[in-house]
């Protein structure tokens, strides 16, 4: 029973990115407030789910790989909705913006020829992107601004994703939860490290 409280919160988040494009495409530029309380309630999701699981002793790597795979999908129905909201911001940056969605295509398909799986490191820098990206978001739903926060997170966009890119290529076996390239590293040397419960 107690795993159903970290599944039920990524349910949740997965449930919110149809909701908030169904949102965007009825209310248009009214949604804007609602779509980003939802962003709010799916970070908080994001964050509770892992620490829940592994409180519970029920995390594993089929609930982390719904959990990566749900946030790729929730992150890209707010970059949806963006666009649909704000169709010249978006244009404006639209080679930035291509070379993460390049750049996150790259990861599932190094990781699917090396593995047979899709990637799903959770690491520290992906996590500091996400951070990033909700500030990003939050000033172009809520104030019509790209700016500072934007070119921040698409610069640790381009970083977190070579991060990703380095430990599937380091990794000598599909796992999750690696925290940066050079635990990666460490892993193919078979040296063990302490994890942040936090983080991983």
């Amino acid at each position: 029973m107690k795993k159903y409280i970290p599944i039920s919160l990524i349910v949740f988040r997965l449930i919110l990115a149809p909701t908030i494009l169904l949102l965007v495409y009825y209310l248009r530029d009214k949604s804007r407030i609602s779509v980003l309380i939802l962003m709010y309630f799916g970070l908080i999701s994001d964050i509770l789910d892992g620490i829940i699981a592994r409180r519970l002793h029920v995390s594993s790597s089929n609930l982390r790989r719904f959990d990566s795979q749900t946030d790729m999908i929730f992150w890209l129905s707010i970059g949806i909705s963006t666009w649909i909201l704000y169709p010249n911001l978006i244009q404006c940056n639209l080679i930035s913006i291509s070379i993460i969605l390049i750049l996150e295509v790259l990861c599932y398909i190094i990781s699917i020829i090396k593995f047979r799986k899709e990637t799903c490191t959770h690491a520290f820098l992906s996590k500091m992107w996400g951070l990033t990206l909700l500030v990003a978001f939050t000033s172009l739903l809520g104030f019509n601004h790209a700016g500072f926060p934007f070119i921040l997170a698409i610069i640790l966009g381009v970083i977190s994703h070579i991060d990703r890119i380095l430990i599937t290529l380091i990794l000598p076996s599909w796992t999750h939860d690696i925290p940066s390239f050079y635990h990666a590293y460490l892993i193919r040397k078979g040296l063990n490290f302490k994890r942040n419960s936090l983080f991983n």
